[in-house]
């Protein structure tokens, strides 16, 4: 079969509803938990039934076409009960802050639709003498409110300087590109097979189990991604215990200190888990990092790395 040959019909259609619902709840402050809960197992039955296809067919979700991918992508981050609890959030925060804007400049019969996605650029808006149309990037989702203002009004009302560079310095952080390649590598996996050309992902994690972790950890679900990824060249999904390892590490030119590296810090992931403080999701804390620098090559492994993503390695 070949890579990105299942097309979705109705997964757009899938998608606008969900994004409806988002909405719907987000634009009334009092609604319920359980509201919540079932927006979640709404979003986990479309999930599961795109997986289910798929599997009909003998794929992954890794065979949808580009444009089903990134939405099957989209509806699966938001199965994670915290982002989707930070999506209704900040939807809020955006439609209230659009509100207070329209009253300031005499524009507040015109309604608003707030939508955050999985978007190529940072936002996109469309208005018409009625209604205004606002879509964001899901790197915002945890965005500081003064970015989030920036991003409502240069929308509503056009870009100014101090705003684009309020927005273009938060979509620098590690905390808004690693939104964007969580939904990335979601859906990279075409089989989740172990042995690459070069390296054996069991085989690495079993040594490296025993010389960090005292073979304590039970192995998670190990993979390599489709393709070669320079951003990001490694993924711990929680919630279904897997490793995503890219493609670019399984080449004779790299190392096996350097795989191994990097298949420790996602393991790290799993080991120390995520804390949330503050609504914020800290994965890298204090802890994972001291965790980290105990990899005997680590200053070594870290050199690498950093000419493997600038593709000087290439």
């Amino acid at each position: 079969m070949n890579v990105e040959s299942i097309r979705l019909k109705n997964i757009r259609l899938q998608q606008n509803s969900i994004l409806q619902k988002i909405f719907c709840l987000a634009s009334n402050p009092n609604y319920e938990s359980d509201q919540i809960q079932q927006l979640n197992q709404t979003l986990i039955q479309i999930v599961t039934t795109i997986e289910k296809i798929c599997s009909n067919q003998q794929a992954t979700p890794s065979s949808l076409t580009s444009s089903s991918r990134k939405i099957y992508s989209w509806l699966k981050f938001l199965t994670d009960e915290q982002y989707l609890q930070l999506h209704l959030k900040t939807t809020g925060y955006l439609l209230e802050s659009a509100k207070k804007l329209l009253v300031i400049h005499g524009q507040k019969s015109l309604q608003v639709m707030i939508e955050i996605t999985n978007l190529a650029g940072l936002y996109q808006s469309k208005r018409s003498a009625s209604v205004a149309d606002i879509m964001i990037s899901e790197g915002f989702i945890n965005a500081p409110k003064a970015v989030l203002q920036a991003l409502v009004e240069s929308a509503l009302f056009g870009k100014s300087q101090d705003n684009t560079r309020l927005i273009r310095s938060f979509a620098s952080t590690e905390e808004y590109i690693a939104v964007l390649l969580e939904l990335d590598l979601i859906a990279e996996v075409v089989a989740e097979n172990p042995q690459g050309k070069f390296y054996n992902l069991d085989e690495l994690f079993d040594k490296v189990n025993h010389e960090y972790f005292a073979a304590s950890l039970v192995k998670p679900r190990l993979a390599w991604s489709r393709i070669n990824t320079y951003r990001k060249l490694g993924h711990y999904e929680s919630a279904r215990d897997k490793i995503v390892m890219s493609l670019t590490l399984d080449n004779a030119k790299v190392p096996e200190f350097v795989v191994e590296f990097v298949l420790y810090h996602e393991l790290l992931h799993k080991y120390h888990g995520t804390k949330w403080v503050q609504g914020k999701r800290m994965v890298h804390t204090k802890e994972f990092r001291v965790s980290e620098s105990q990899f005997k090559s680590y200053n070594e492994a870290s050199r690498w790395l950093e000419k493997l993503t600038s593709g000087r390695c290439n």
